[in-house]
């Protein structure tokens, strides 16, 4: 029980709005001889914006009115590349390209239409794009008002890349029903002169082989290199006397899953070495494998790092650490100093923030993994509320989460799950979760309360779970199937998986067969594993959080699981944000959800929490 739990002054502090604030992030890092890049993302302004540093000074570059985000594929990624004197990105109210100059004035458009771009690259005095025509997706170039098109016919393109001679071209493609995570081809094209290629041919990936490959780069001398998974993990592979090779590497996964465009988590170096973050235990580290097969680490305090760059001086990263929001830093390649450029923020003293422990524990006949944060007022066995992520392909973070530790400061103790089907622990771990979903991600929800009750950490009668997307559907599979959790909130959640084949978008249209199974043909396993067609079997309270513009959860979906719950006399709210899509990005909505979310558990708990 829990009737001696009190709230601390800082409970009091750490309000939502405070939580949200917190939520600033970076993505997209670059860097040119005309100084840093990156796309900035504030929930108070709800847009992306690029910044330049240079020497010594961060200044805004993106003018109001504009934003910058791609939504090629629906995530997007890959908003902006920088041009030779200036920069090039996506816009995301009519998703166009724009090219800017750095000395002021108003971005001037590069493309019209009802086309959408993403994944920008610029090679050879062009730009490089995935271009998405309604269900058809395809490479170009634009260079001088010039659309040409480098490669079509695939079902999917992503990364393309340029040697820097430009006489190479690299891409990733794939082709339904894989996903990128799943089965994908490397290809190269040699240039025939200056306006067309010669046929591709495929280095990597096949039928016979299925692997995934992701982050094709060139080294200085046009040699070919790229992330792949056939050895159990993403580990760099290239282009070698012998042939195509593993290059030496921690035996770990070195990215996550690319549900975005644009990522880089690894970088050949001109000495034959490379620049990689990969992941141990779920931490990130960083470090430079250098061409005498010695490691040097830069990983310093920090628990994650992406968008890596490198020049002779710094290594560049947006990093993460457990007490201090995303940060853009610079570390000195010699003495190992780091420099906050941006962010680093903590909104917390360090002593106030509760920090992730790495567990392991037994799932069924195998494991799982999660990071606990333990409650912040000393009280045995709090409350707890079990963090399920999205994707389901995707993973959580050792990282400051604001959200997190809103709850931590109230209380609640948090296990935030990578449960099987997460990246970070290898392929076998994420193809786990095929024909699945719906089971073992449910049953590693409910083993990490077990296990916690166990070690006296948690009181297993007063746990919560809640997740948004496919961590909306473990969530409501879990309050339909187990009779673990209290009560549970599902943020823009799949209740009807067969509904979402019919509705869902291009790049995840066969993604629920390789989740549960052919819609036709395995009719009886969908109708087992939807929440909506058990919801009689939900007893608890739950909460919705849905966005009215959700092109990948449609709205329907949550006000048909909503009505269901209210029929059968069980307590639901909902809540419906006219202007949000899949995932809420105004700081209004993502405060209101997160103080509504607590004032309902508040209620449900046995005893009400004070104020």
């Amino acid at each position: 029980m829990i009737e001696t739990l009190v709230s601390s002054p800082a409970a009091e502090r750490f309000s939502a709005q405070q939580a949200v604030a917190a939520g600033t992030d970076y993505a997209e890092l670059k860097r040119s001889p005309l100084g840093l890049f990156w796309n900035e993302f504030r929930p108070q302004d709800g847009g992306c914006r690029i910044w330049q540093w240079r020497d010594g000074q961060a200044r805004c570059l993106t003018p109001d009115g504009f934003s910058v985000r791609s939504r090629v594929y629906e995530y997007g990624g890959g908003g902006f590349c920088l041009s030779d004197d200036g920069l090039v990105f996506v816009n995301e109210a009519d998703q166009q390209l724009y090219s800017q100059g750095l000395g002021g004035g108003q971005p001037q458009p590069l493309t019209h239409g009802p086309c959408r771009y993403g994944d920008l690259r610029w090679g050879a005095g062009q730009v490089l794009a995935v271009e998405e025509d309604a269900d058809v997706h395809r490479l170009v170039s634009i260079a001088a008002g010039t659309r040409t098109v480098l490669a079509e016919g695939a079902d999917f393109y992503a990364a393309p890349t340029l040697s820097a001679d430009g006489q190479r071209l690299a891409w990733i493609e794939w082709s339904r029903p894989h996903q990128p995570w799943t089965a994908t081809r490397l290809l190269c094209a040699e240039r025939r002169d200056a306006h067309t290629w010669e046929a591709p041919r495929c280095i990597a990936g096949s039928e016979a082989q299925p692997e995934s490959l992701q982050q094709p780069r060139f080294d200085a001398d046009g040699r070919l290199y790229c992330l792949s998974d056939r050895d159990g993990y993403w580990q760099p592979w290239g282009e070698t006397p012998q042939g195509w090779a593993a290059l030496p590497a921690e035996r770990a996964d070195h990215a996550g899953a690319p549900w975005q465009l644009g990522a880089s988590t690894w970088l050949p170096l001109d000495d034959g070495g490379y620049l990689a973050s990969w992941f141990e235990g779920g931490f990130s580290r960083l470090g430079v494998h250098h061409a005498d097969g010695t490691l040097e680490d830069f990983s310093d305090v920090y628990t994650r790092f992406r968008c890596l760059e490198i020049d002779d001086r710094y290594l560049y990263a947006i990093a993460a650490s457990a007490v201090s929001t995303p940060a853009v830093i610079a570390i000195d390649r010699h003495s190992h100093a780091v420099q906050v450029l941006a962010g680093g923020a903590m909104p917390l003293p360090s002593e106030q923030v509760s920090q992730p422990r790495s567990i392991t524990y037994p799932s069924g006949d195998a494991q799982a993994h999660a990071f606990f944060y333990p409650a912040m007022n000393g009280v045995e066995a709090p409350p707890l509320v079990v963090f399920v992520h999205g994707g389901p392909t995707s993973a959580c973070f050792p990282v400051l989460d604001p959200r997190i530790q809103y709850w931590t400061q109230r209380g609640f103790a948090v296990a935030d799950l990578n449960y099987r089907g997460s990246s970070g622990y290898g392929r076998a771990y994420r193809q786990a979760l095929h024909l699945r979903w719906g089971e073992v991600d449910v049953q590693d929800a409910c083993a990490v309360v077990d296990f916690l009750a166990g070690q006296g950490l948690i009181d297993p009668t007063q746990a919560f779970i809640r997740g948004g997307s496919a961590g909306g559907y473990t969530t409501l599979c879990a309050l339909a199937f187990q009779n673990v959790f209290r009560g549970g909130a599902s943020l823009y959640g799949v209740s009807d998986p067969l509904a979402l084949t019919r509705a869902t978008h291009k790049f995840e249209g066969d993604y629920l067969d390789w989740l549960i199974g052919d819609p036709q043909q395995d009719v009886q396993r969908y109708q087992a594993r939807t929440p909506l067609l058990h919801a009689a079997q939900i007893k608890v309270p739950v909460i919705f959080f849905q966005g009215e513009l959700d092109a990948v959860v449609v709205p329907e979906q949550t006000r048909s699981m909503l009505a269901a719950l209210k029929a059968n006399g069980v307590r639901a709210e909902g809540h419906f944000y006219p202007t949000e899509r899949h995932g809420f990005r105004t700081a209004a909505n993502l405060a209101h959800a997160l103080e509504e979310e607590w004032k309902f558990y508040r209620e449900v708990l046995s005893r009400p929490l004070p104020l």
